[in-house]
C-alpha cells in the first residue's frame, strides 16, 4: 500500500509516495512554472513519473498546497501565489489525475506529518508554524486536522502581531491587502527587511553570531516579535508542543531564545511548552500531503 503527498510550493512542486510505514519510497520535484493550467501538467507529470519510480499505482492523491479552499464556493483563496485564487485547483487536479484528490494548506500538512510520527508524535494538541518565505499554521488534535468552520483554522500568519509598540503600528503592508500582519514581521523576508542592508535572512544570523551589532539587534527584535505571537496561541488553544518548520525554524537560538521570550505574555503562572523543530525537515510538507488519506481508505 502506498501513498502518494504532492507539496505544491510557489517556487516548486514535489511528489514524493511513501510507503506503509511512512518512509520515503521515491520523491522528485521540478521548478513550479507559476502558472495554472501548466502547473495541473507538472503535478500530473510528477505524480506519474514517481509512481513509474516505485512500480505502482496510488489510488488517491493528497495536495498541500499555499491558501485555503471556500467551503461555500470550492474555490482556492488567500494564496500568495495568486493566480490560484479564484480557481477550482481540487475538481481540476482530479479531472487531471482521473482519481479523488484531497487538498490541504502547506502549513496543516506540516502540522499532520509532524503529529503524525515526527516534534509532535504522542501528544493531544499540536501546532506547526511554517517560518519561510511566509508564515503559515496548522493545528492538528487527537491526530485530527482542525480546518474550522470558516476553513481558516491555523491562519496564524494574517492575524496582528500582539502587543504591538508604537514604532510597530501600523506595521508594513502586507500582500492580502491589510498591515501589519504576522507575516510582515516574522517571515525571513520579514528579518531581511527589518534590517533593512539588503542581506538576506540567514546572512543576518550569521551576523548576529559574528558579533555585528546591527544583525544583532534585528535577531533580538525578530524573537521578541516571534515570542509575542506564539504567546497568542498558547494563551488561545495552549498547545502540547509547538513546532516549526520553514527557513527561519532551522535557526537554533530560536529554541534557545524564545522560551523567554513567550512566557512573560503567557496569561499563566508559568510557561513549560517544548519547542521543538520539524523532525522530518522539507519533508514535512509532503509527508503531511500523503497523510490527508488514511492508510486504510488507499
Amino acid at each position: 500500500m502506498i501513498r502518494i503527498g504532492v507539496d505544491f510550493g510557489g517556487t516548486k512542486i514535489e511528489a514524493a509516495a511513501l510507503d506503509a510505514s511512512g518512509d520515503i519510497a521515491a520523491r522528485l520535484r521540478r521548478p513550479n512554472p507559476g502558472a495554472y493550467e501548466p502547473a495541473l501538467s507538472a503535478v500530473a507529470e510528477l505524480v506519474s513519473a514517481v509512481e513509474a519510480e516505485i512500480g505502482g499505482r496510488a489510488a488517491k492523491i493528497g495536495v498541500g498546497m499555499p491558501g485555503s479552499i471556500s467551503p461555500r464556493t470550492g474555490l482556492i483563496r488567500n494564496a500568495n501565489s495568486v493566480w490560484l485564487n479564484g480557481e477550482r485547483f481540487g475538481e481540476d487536479l482530479e479531472a487531471t489525475l482521473a482519481r479523488p484528490v484531497r487538498l490541504a494548506n502547506d502549513a496543516n500538512c506540516l502540522a499532520l506529518s509532524e503529529a503524525a510520527d515526527g516534534a509532535g508524535a504522542g501528544v493531544s494538541v499540536v501546532f506547526a508554524a511554517i517560518l519561510g518565505t511566509g508564515c503559515g499554521g496548522g493545528l492538528v488534535v487527537d491526530g485530527r486536522l482542525i480546518e474550522g468552520r470558516n476553513g481558516v483554522a491555523g491562519e496564524w500568519g494574517h492575524t496582528p502581531l500582539p502587543w504591538a509598540t508604537a514604532k510597530e503600528h501600523p506595521g508594513p503592508p502586507c500582500w492580502c491587502g491589510r498591515r501589519g500582519c504576522l507575516e510582515t514581521w516574522i517571515s525571513g523576508p520579514a528579518l531581511a527587511a527589518d534590517h533593512g542592508t539588503g542581506l538576506t535572512a540567514p546572512q543576518i544570523v550569521e551576523a548576529a553570531r559574528a558579533g555585528e551589532p546591527r544583525a544583532q539587534g534585528a535577531l533580538g527584535r525578530y524573537v521578541d516579535r516571534l515570542g509575542r505571537a506564539l504567546a497568542g496561541v498558547v494563551d488561545l488553544i495552549d498547545p502540547d508542543v509547538i513546532v516549526l518548520g520553514g527557513g527561519m525554524s532551522n535557526v537554533a537560538e530560536l529554541y534557545e531564545r524564545l522560551p523567554s521570550a513567550i512566557g512573560p505574555h503567557v496569561f499563566a503562572d508559568g510557561f513549560d511548552t517544548p519547542i521543538r523543530p520539524a523532525v522530518h525537515g522539507d519533508s514535512s510538507g509532503v509527508r503531511g500531503a500523503a497523510w490527508l488519506w488514511p492508510l486504510e481508505n488507499r
